[in-house]
């Protein structure tokens, strides 16, 4: 008896080293997951959060959402050309591979080189259609190189998408945006999104202040089934503070998003189709700074 006394300690220690290797296998699985997504996750009260920071580096922290379907990529597969500062995705194991692209708008200028925009590797563009004020008037109002954009890109043979500034108040201004977008489109060879852009206007009013989160969500949905109803990839831009905390999530799970993060890696744990990683690119042809963009592809 005596002897098996003493076992129990002995036995008690080696129980409790498996555990803990067990659990320090765990999480340098987990550790290493987060290296390849450049997602931080954390566990509290059986809940998983995930903490990101905004352009000013202010953290935040938000409950990981379940039903979202979640990103997928492995950024070990991601390099970046010295010379151009331009991203490349190639993950041959998932077969995930990625188109380079830029966004414009009359900030840009009116004088773009788009044959020298296309030899310069870029294959894609998603151009401004126009937006509406921010102000009380909440007029639609036409981005002034629409036009000279839209058809210059064409021309030279990138693939093209639009976006579309929003403010809308009610699901009728949302529908009215689309249609407005969908009048202007029609006579071009529009392949790429038809994307819903809704952002915080920082350091000023807005007529949106008074939305909802509902009601933000109710206005992605409606604008984007318009569009699709007319034929057209639809697509949601958001940061990921905007969708953390303004959109809800749970209810686009059938929508693509194109993602804007400056972060060296996104940090983003959902599925996103593009990602808008810098506003102050270079680009040859383009006498101004410009977003600069990765198109992620999924074969099948």
């Amino acid at each position: 008896m005596k002897r098996a006394r003493a076992m129990i300690p002995v036995l008690v220690c080696l129980l409790l080293l498996a555990i803990s290797a067990a659990g320090g296998q765990r999480m340098a699985e987990k550790k290493e997951q987060d290296s390849a997504t450049g997602i931080r996750i954390e566990e509290k009260d059986g809940k998983e959060y995930f903490i990101f920071q905004d352009v000013k580096e202010n953290s935040y922290r938000a409950e990981l959402l379940e039903n979202v379907p979640k990103n997928i990529y492995d950024f070990s597969c991601l390099s970046t050309d010295e010379d151009t500062g331009f991203k490349k995705y190639n993950d041959e194991k998932n077969g995930i591979t990625s188109k380079m692209g830029i966004d414009v708008s009359e900030f840009q200028g009116g004088d773009i080189d788009w044959k020298q925009v296309k030899d310069s590797g870029i294959e894609f563009v998603i151009v401004r259609i126009g937006y509406r004020a921010y102000g009380e008037s909440g007029e639609l109002v036409k981005d002034d190189m629409f036009e000279q954009n839209i058809e210059g890109a064409l021309d030279a043979g990138l693939e093209a998408g639009v976006y579309f500034f929003s403010q809308a108040i009610t699901p009728g201004e949302a529908v009215e945006e689309a249609e407005f977008v969908l009048d202007l489109i029609r006579p071009y060879k529009i392949t790429g999104p038809v994307v819903y852009d809704t952002e915080e206007i920082k350091g000023d009013t807005a007529r949106t202040d008074g939305n909802t989160r509902q009601e933000f969500t109710n206005y992605c949905k409606v604008f984007c089934d318009t569009v699709e109803h007319a034929g057209y990839d639809s697509m949601i831009y958001a940061n990921m503070k905007w969708m953390a905390f303004t959109l809800d999530m749970e209810e686009l799970t059938d929508y693509d998003f194109w993602y804007a993060d400056y972060h060296e890696l996104p940090q983003n744990p959902y599925d996103y189709t593009i990602w808008q990683y810098s506003e102050t690119g270079a680009v040859p042809g383009i006498n101004a700074n410009v977003d600069l963009n990765i198109w992620f592809e999924k074969e099948g």
